[in-house]
């Protein structure tokens, strides 16, 4: 019988890695212009390239998505490779969707006890851009956008401090920082919207009175979502790969149109 049990769990897990969710979610954020209104922007995260694992097929059907549907922005917050086997497939994506940003996460780095990530050193992802403390800032709507990256080395010395890249007079500042916690160093209105991942949603998690126990994320703050905080509202992707294991159970992998709003 726990034999059983264990077998259907593994092949629930294995089922789940690639079974995505497309999602459309309304982000009010304060002193947005009204030009910017309905903005839309694909947010992407952790596609852990290289293992092997069922979540091949939900970065494939997410990125066909924002492909299809051609958002104003896409932004991806992190571990886009476990090894460097995937660097061509990943260029290959990436290529494929519209004025697309991009920062490093730990795992592309391999700062992680997972002992299946390798270093890889990602100097460019061009046509996609990528951002290491720095910034660009391109205009939408006849307004003045700035997206600025975190390089993940430098936030996890404490080194980083990417609200003295923020522009005052850009009329919408968006933080793209792998780890969600970075809400929390920041001054009050640094940013109008910060974008994260890292947790995969606890990626293996169980149920529990009240919920789900989620065994990746046990002392984090943030899980999934949108987040209102004094530096800037949060949202926080559940990712789209696997690690340690190439499962996922009751966390699913996500893909995220978010459309702004002014309030």
């Amino acid at each position: 019988m726990g034999g059983a049990a264990a077998a259907a769990g593994l092949a629930w897990g294995h089922f789940e890695a690639g079974w995505v969710r497309l999602e459309t979610l309304r982000c009010r954020l304060p002193g947005l212009p009204p030009e910017l209104e309905g903005l839309r922007i694909a947010h992407l995260s952790d596609f852990h390239l290289g293992f092997p694992s069922r979540a091949s097929a939900a970065i494939d059907r997410a990125v066909d998505w924002v492909e299809a549907r051609q958002p104003d922005l896409t932004l991806i917050s992190g571990d886009l490779l476990s090894r460097r086997a995937g660097e061509e497939r990943l260029r290959c994506l990436l290529a494929r969707l519209p004025r697309c940003f991009a920062v490093l996460g730990n795992h592309d780095f391999a700062l992680t006890r997972d002992p299946f990530s390798h270093p890889i050193e990602l100097y460019d992802l061009e046509p996609a851009t990528l951002l290491a403390d720095d910034s660009r800032t391109l205009e939408l709507r006849g307004k003045k956008v700035q997206i600025v990256g975190v390089d993940p080395r430098s936030y996890r010395y404490r080194r980083s401090h990417p609200e003295r890249a923020a522009d005052p007079d850009a009329d919408l500042r968006i933080l793209l920082c792998h780890f969600p916690n970075v809400v929390d160093r920041l001054p009050a209105g640094a940013f109008h919207l910060v974008l994260s991942g890292h947790l995969h949603a606890g990626q293996i998690c169980v149920p529990w009175p009240g919920g789900r126990l989620r065994l990746a994320s046990l002392q984090w703050t943030y899980v999934r979502g949108l987040y209102r905080r004094p530096a800037a509202t949060l949202h926080l992707s559940a990712g789209l790969g696997t690690t340690f294991v190439p499962f996922r159970f009751l966390a699913r992998p996500e893909a995220t149109e978010l459309v702004l709003e002014s309030e």
